[in-house]
C-alpha cells in the first residue's frame, strides 16, 4: 500500500468547537418553516441543532420593559433542530448601530448574557436534578 494512502486516524478524532458560535455567545438565530428570528445566547450548538436561552426577536422591547420594570421573566429555553435554522448571526454591532447585547444594557444596566446564562443553567440543573432522582429511585428498588 503506498505511504500516502493510508490514513490517519487522528483526524477521525472529534475535534472541540471552536469559533466564534460557541456555548455563552449571544446571537439571532432566523429560522424557517415557520419563519422566526431569535434573540439570546448560545447553550450548545451541535449537529442535531441549536439549543438557546432568551426570546423572539419581535418581544425583545416588550423584554427590555419587563426587565427595566424589574417583573420577573422567564427566559425560553429551545430547541432548534438544525432543518429549522436558515442562518445565525452573531449578535455585533453594525457601525453606529448598537447590538441588541448593547441596546438591553444601556436601557437595564444589566448583562444579557448573565442574565440569560443563568436561566439555562437553571433549566439544566433541573434535568441534572430530574435524572438524578430517576437514577437513585432505580438503585434503590434493588435487584428484580
Amino acid at each position: 500500500m503506498p505511504k500516502d494512502s493510508q490514513r490517519d486516524d487522528s483526524s477521525a478524532a472529534p475535534t472541540p468547537a471552536r469559533g466564534p458560535f460557541l456555548p455563552g455567545s449571544m446571537v439571532v438565530a432566523t429560522l424557517c418553516n415557520p419563519r422566526d428570528k431569535f434573540w439570546g445566547m448560545i447553550l450548545a450548538l451541535a449537529p442535531e441543532g441549536l439549543s438557546m436561552s432568551g426570546i423572539e426577536l419581535a418581544s425583545f422591547e416588550d423584554f427590555v420593559v419587563m426587565v427595566k420594570d424589574g417583573e420577573s421573566f422567564t427566559p425560553a429555553v429551545v430547541f432548534f433542530p438544525m432543518h429549522r435554522i436558515e442562518r445565525i448571526e452573531l449578535d455585533l454591532p453594525d457601525g453606529s448601530l448598537p447590538s441588541l447585547s448593547q441596546r438591553f444594557s444601556a436601557k437595564t444596566s444589566l448583562d444579557p448574557a448573565v442574565l440569560l446564562g443563568s436561566a439555562g443553567a437553571n433549566e439544566k440543573e433541573k434535568l441534572d436534578r430530574h435524572t438524578g432522582s430517576c437514577s437513585a429511585v432505580r438503585s434503590s428498588e434493588g435487584p428484580a
